[in-house]
């Protein structure tokens, strides 16, 4: 197949212009920079220019492909409400140009927008008003339109040894701080996923997912916060400590409402559907080799 990637040359979609290229697709990767656009003809991709703010070059990529898979995202935690907004323009505007094709189109989403402090699997919807649910959904319904879509759900810590996902937020807010913290008890759990077995799902979701599926991107299910800031603490030689629900806003700012969320999340289901088996190193492994 044809597969236009947005997103291509960030940490994930690299890893899946590597996957697409050599199970023997060709990949059409969106570039805004220069740069990108050498990263990707040296992947052996082709490229083709835009942003997600070009919905006209979007639709071009979409139009002119076999299937998409739409890995870019804005992560301006600043300004999330305007990054979820183009992120939804972003998926309509693909959408719209794969309507009545039977083609596939996987969008990115994540774990963290299901029903928190109990077991998510993919059976279940996200929840209204969490910030790409909206996209989330719009995708969901172009299968009725004629769209081979479907969801994948990353967990929050997609990882390996140079980068942790969420994680690595926390690993410099430890050095910044000067001890590793979590909240209460910690007791509250983090799905994790090596980033080379979300590019084996992604690969397995643009080639045989189910119209309208929802599919998780999860290796490990629920790790708790506690050995996470552990692992960290260990790796940077910092104190481990527990900090009140009070006193995390002011420690973790704006991250504070994700790190006392607690996400256990089931990927059963996708393994099922698609054949999937991660068997990556695990997040406590690769953030003992961080940089």
């Amino acid at each position: 197949m044809r597969i236009f990637v947005t997103g291509a040359t960030g940490g994930i979609g690299s890893a899946v212009v590597r996957e697409l290229i050599e199970a023997g697709h060709q990949v059409v990767g969106l570039a805004r920079s220069d740069n990108s656009a050498a990263a990707l003809t040296a992947a052996g991709a082709e490229v083709h220019r835009g942003s997600l703010d070009d919905l006209d070059s979007l639709h071009s990529g979409a139009t002119a492909a076999d299937g998409v898979i739409h890995l870019a995202f804005n992560n301006d935690f600043i300004d999330y409400a305007s990054a979820v907004a183009a992120d939804l323009r972003a998926v309509e505007a693909m959408g719209a140009a794969l309507v009545g094709s039977g083609k596939p189109f996987v969008i990115t989403s994540g774990t963290l927008m299901v029903m928190p402090g109990r077991m998510a699997t993919e059976e279940d919807p996200g929840l209204a008003g969490l910030p790409r649910v909206e996209a989330e959904n719009a995708a969901l319904e172009l299968a009725k339109c004629g769209v081979r879509s479907a969801v994948v759900r990353l967990a929050p810590c997609v990882h390996d040894a140079d980068r942790q996902g969420f994680a690595s937020l926390l690993i410099g807010l430890a050095r910044d701080k000067g001890v590793s913290a979590y909240i209460g008890d910690g007791s509250n759990r983090w799905p994790a996923v090596h980033r080379l077995d979300a590019a084996h799902l992604f690969r397995l979701a643009v080639e045989s997912a189910p119209a309208g599926s929802r599919l998780h991107g999860v290796g490990e299910e629920g790790i708790r916060f506690r050995d996470i800031a552990a692992a960290i603490g260990s790796h940077l030689n910092l104190a481990v400590v527990s900090i009140s629900r009070e006193e995390a806003d002011k420690h973790f700012g704006w991250f504070a409402q994700v790190v006392s969320t607690d996400n256990p999340t089931s990927s059963a289901l996708t393994q099922e559907r698609l054949g999937w088996r991660p068997d990556g190193p695990t997040l406590i492994a690769d953030i003992e080799q961080a940089q």
